[in-house]
């Protein structure tokens, strides 16, 4: 049990595997919950979905489990409870009730029990003897609430109890709010489904992140791309869905350009966004097709994964990265050519289509027109700060945002 903790997760992905367990049990609010005690405290993921039999709850909680999975499930590799949830934390709980008049089930894997009696004993507890966060999203609905205690990889020093413990999780549940947010954004804007996902961290609900900030009037989203894939004898279709994000200056507002950032920034964002049923299982970068380029951060493209083919794609058991199969590289390499031309093209020339001229004031109190000179200080502040695009990017947006001054008569003439 203890080899299988170390397996790729972080607290965040964890966390979205058992969301992926949630959606498949057609749950439509999921809720998350990180709370502070004098032990270190505790994470909580309850759900509103089918729940699970006895049967099913012993299945999913044995190591060695196997299940088959429709073509709209979420799950890969019947691992994500048990190895997702002690990747994190030392006791996994599981509650569960399948019908409103039926009994609450629970099992719990507790891996210092383990150690202590040399067995693999899974415990069965009754809700009297459960605790009563665990059992209480269950009082009146069907669902799964899965708790997580003993927080030994969010907790590393020995006390537990103080206020830096605190700050952990509180800083543990914005990450969790910004990977939820992305990782399932076609969920929770009703993309994937007619009735968009309720996801909520420490009640906050969580808000669609768009990687392709579609609600920018200067997005641009280009053709549909359809790339054939063989696979086992088999004939595929990957579909692929380019776009170009705006320049700095041309999104709506300043708050707007800091949120299309996400969570790695700009230059970490751009690349291939790919989904398998809908969820993103990666977010941005080349897979080898080429390097990341300042002059390309413009560039995001959408690729799904076709219903089939998941070992062409080799996706790693904590869903976070994704190895592109060698057929598909040749057309794939093409069209990100195109598509990252073009948007070097949009950086290069993000000045070229401001408004009118604009004129200030200079300090002699002679009118000054910036606007005409505009690819000449763009070529000069390039040469020059190359190697600065964050300060080259500061320097011509304020540039840009250069106010007309009022229009004065001649000093001569003034009086």
């Amino acid at each position: 049990m203890e080899s299988l903790r170390d397996i790729g997760y972080d607290l965040s992905a964890a966390v979205a595997d058992l969301v992926d367990n949630s959606l498949d049990a057609d749950a439509t609010s999921v809720e998350i919950d990180l709370v502070h005690d004098r032990e270190g405290g505790w994470v909580r993921i309850a759900d509103d979905g089918c729940g699970m039999t006895e049967g099913a709850l012993d299945e999913a909680m044995r190591y060695g489990s196997s299940r088959s999975y429709g073509d709209s499930d979420l799950g890969h590799f019947g691992l994500g409870l048990k190895t997702a949830s002690l990747s994190q934390a030392r006791r996994l709980t599981v509650a569960t009730r399948s019908t409103l008049r039926g009994p609450v089930r629970i099992r719990r894997w507790d891996l210092d029990l383990v150690a202590e009696i040399d067995d693999w004993q899974l415990e069965r507890l009754t809700p009297a003897r459960a605790p009563a966060h665990l059992v209480e999203p269950l009082r009146d609905r069907t669902g799964t609430v899965v708790l997580w205690e003993r927080l030994d990889r969010l907790h590393t020093s020995r006390r537990h109890d103080g206020e830096a413990a605190a700050n952990r999780l509180a800083t543990a549940a914005r990450e969790i709010t910004d990977h939820l947010s992305m990782v399932f954004h076609r969920f929770l804007d009703g993309e994937a489904h007619s009735e968009p996902l309720e996801l909520f961290v420490n009640g906050d609900r969580v808000r669609a992140w768009d990687p392709f900030a579609r609600g920018e009037r200067h997005t641009q989203i280009l053709t549909e791309q359809r790339l054939a894939l063989e696979h086992h004898g088999e004939e595929h279709t990957v579909v692929v869905r380019p776009h170009i994000l705006p320049a700095q200056q041309l999104f709506s507002s300043a708050e707007a350009h800091d949120r299309a950032g996400g969570p790695n920034r700009w230059n970490r964002q751009q690349g291939l966004y790919i989904y398998r049923r809908d969820r993103l299982i990666q977010s941005g970068g080349w897979n080898r097709l080429r390097t990341l380029d300042e002059h390309a951060k413009l560039a995001r493209i959408a690729l799904d994964i076709p219903s089939g083919p998941d070992s062409a794609f080799r996706t790693n058991v904590a869903k976070m990265t994704v190895g592109l199969p060698e057929t598909l590289r040749p057309a794939l390499r093409a069209l990100v050519a195109g598509v990252v031309a073009r948007a070097q093209s949009s950086y290069r020339h993000r000045l070229r289509a401001l408004p009118a001229p604009e004129t200030r004031e200079a300090p002699t109190g002679r009118t000054v027109t910036i606007g005409d000179q505009w690819p000449q200080i763009s070529e000069v502040l390039e040469q020059n700060l190359a190697d600065q695009p964050e300060l080259l990017d500061r320097i011509l947006v304020a540039l840009a945002n250069v106010r007309p001054a009022e229009s004065s008569p001649p000093a001569a003439a003034r009086g």
